[in-house]
């Protein structure tokens, strides 16, 4: 059997700040603890995830 490869891109976030105080975030997967730097991610639809600040780097870049 035979796959045709594709390429994909994330869809876009959008908001996203880094935190100083370690603090509770509701998911949807249920409330995720997030720590001191982490970056608390808006996504399309308004859901919110922590994100730890490596793979924010990684993964985002900012929009001026």
């Amino acid at each position: 059997m035979c796959v045709e490869q594709k390429k994909y891109d994330k869809k876009s976030i959008k908001n996203a700040f880094q935190i100083d105080e370690t603090m509770m975030i509701k998911t949807l997967e249920g409330d995720i603890r997030a720590e001191i730097g982490d970056y608390i991610i808006t996504g399309t639809n308004g859901e919110q995830y922590p994100c730890k600040p490596d793979i924010f780097r990684e993964k985002y870049q900012g929009i001026i």
